[in-house]
């Protein structure tokens, strides 16, 4: 579960590569990757939602000073993310990369397979750790806590299982799902992903319209995977992705939602719509081949979210 910049395969249907460099940080060390300041560094993309995800754990758990971060290029090419010094990414500070693929060859030598963000990289053993989103929020999430904001659980054992099969389904049909009708090679594939994509939003609006978050009145790790979805919807995938049945605009429940997330103290800090609009539309030849980046939509994310009332379902 990473990366934006996923092409389909020779099928009809989308396939996203898995991650396969998985390895684990803990408190204890016992993996062999212990938990320590300055150690480790992030490489993210802001335009991917699965790279955004970890910088928004990064910064509601406080590990800014602790897990260093760097941006690349929101413009990907055949060579894979690159590190240049331009408007919001930066050349890379840790190793001197040009470009990401370097990382890869460093911990793999001779790497073959695709090239994605986030990564998580070790800084004393000159290799990634982990290119796998959904792992990297985990770690965040309970291998710092020794220095991390007090009180700041985001995947609580007791929600775990629901938090877990949640999940399971809104990452194939909604995370996953867009790209699923984006780069659909064929019709039936992408009305399949489509159809699958918005029963999702519906059964999402059901839930949201009763209750503030997900599981209740504080957010999880399931939120935040949602939200970086939600938030490119409109802007992007809408119509970049033929995504066009509703907006998320026209769900009460999901829209309010959104704006609630986004006014989280140090969210707005993690988004960089710029990055994001410029990536999809400039990187996919095959959907926008003039690579024409829209003005629009006009969105009014500091509309009152009305939403501080709901609590649990």
């Amino acid at each position: 579960m990473s990366s934006t910049d996923a092409t389909a395969p020779a099928g009809a249907r989308f396939e996203r590569q898995p991650a396969t460099i998985r390895d684990w940080v803990t408190a204890d060390g016992s993996s062999g990757f212990a938990a320590e300041p300055g150690r480790y560094h992030l490489y993210v993309s802001l335009a991917c939602p699965w790279a955004h995800r970890t910088m928004i754990v990064r910064r509601l758990k406080g590990l800014e000073d602790v897990i260093s971060l760097s941006v690349v290029d929101p413009i990907r090419d055949e060579r894979s993310w690159a590190f240049r010094d331009v408007p919001g990414a930066e050349p890379d500070p840790v190793n001197g990369f040009s470009f990401l693929r370097e990382a890869y060859e460093a911990t793999v030598p001779g790497w073959g397979a695709h090239v994605s963000v986030p990564v998580l990289w070790d800084r004393e053993r000159g290799r990634i750790v982990n290119q796998e989103s959904a792992d990297i929020v985990v770690m965040l999430n309970e291998a710092f806590n020794d220095w991390a904001t007090p009180g700041v659980d985001l995947y609580p054992e007791a929600l775990r299982v629901e938090i877990d099969e949640l999940n399971g389904w809104v990452y194939d049909t909604v995370n996953n799902g867009v790209y699923k009708a984006g780069f659909s090679s064929d019709q039936q594939a992408h009305e399949e992903a489509v159809t699958a994509l918005f029963g999702s939003l519906d059964r999402l609006e059901e839930r949201l319209t009763d209750q503030r978050y997900l599981f209740g009145s504080q957010t999880t790790l399931a939120d935040w995977r949602l939200f970086t979805t939600l938030l490119r919807f409109d802007p992007v995938y809408n119509g970049h992705f033929k995504c066009n049945v509703r907006r998320i605009v026209d769900y009460p429940a999901l829209w309010g939602y959104l704006r609630d997330l986004l006014s989280v103290p140090g969210i707005r800090e993690t988004v960089n719509m710029d990055h994001i609009k410029r990536h999809y539309y400039m990187t996919h030849p095959q959907i926008n081949p003039m690579r024409i980046v829209p003005v629009g939509p006009a969105l009014d994310y500091d509309q009152p979210h009305g939403r501080e009332a709901l609590t649990t379902a």
